[in-house]
């Protein structure tokens, strides 16, 4: 599924994150930058260990943040780091759409056209799925709005269930 925002395209799909030939992939991380289980272990195996070495000299980056490393052996050319809340530590929808628009900020800052994004802390960091749909797809589409050189942005996303909340989502935003 997919619509046009102003000049650039939003897509869902459901997919894995780690075949994304887009130009930047986003890892939904840790504020230490430690590629460890779900989306940034994935990385880590395919991309090898140069994103992680990458990451180390990086050392971390707070809550909300982003930063950018290369792919490795990923089709991406660069992984976005960005750190979401995991439930319970408060304020975690404003973290989330921290993350969510420093990676698209972080993104236009490189001159990248193209990103993909999973699901930010939906995962282990127990973020409900329909809660990170809204702010998530609702901060991607106001970036959109504004004045970006970003042509493609695309939820890449793990399984049926998650791709049919953002689905539903995006189908609240744009009814047509």
């Amino acid at each position: 599924m997919q619509t046009k925002i102003k000049n650039s395209i939003l897509e869902l799909i459901e997919d894995d994150i780690t075949e994304m030939d887009t130009e930047a992939i986003v890892n939904a991380a840790n504020a230490n930058l430690i590629l460890g289980g779900g989306v940034a272990g994935a990385i880590r195996r395919k991309g090898g260990p140069e994103i992680q070495n990458e990451c180390n000299k990086i050392g971390g980056t707070f809550v909300g943040g982003a930063v950018k490393t290369t792919g490795g052996n990923l089709k991406a050319k660069y992984v976005i780091h960005a750190v979401g809340p995991q439930m319970g530590e408060s304020n975690e929808d404003e973290k989330l759409k921290n993350a969510t628009l420093n990676s698209l900020k972080l993104a236009n800052e490189e001159n990248i056209k193209s990103i993909s994004f999973p699901a930010i802390s939906s995962g282990i960091f127990g973020f409900p799925i329909d809660r990170c749909a809204k702010i998530m797809l609702q901060t991607t589409i106001d970036h959109l709005k504004g004045q970006t050189d970003i042509e493609k942005v695309v939820f890449c996303l793990f399984g049926q269930d998650s791709f049919k909340v953002f689905e539903n989502q995006l189908l609240t935003l744009f009814p047509d």
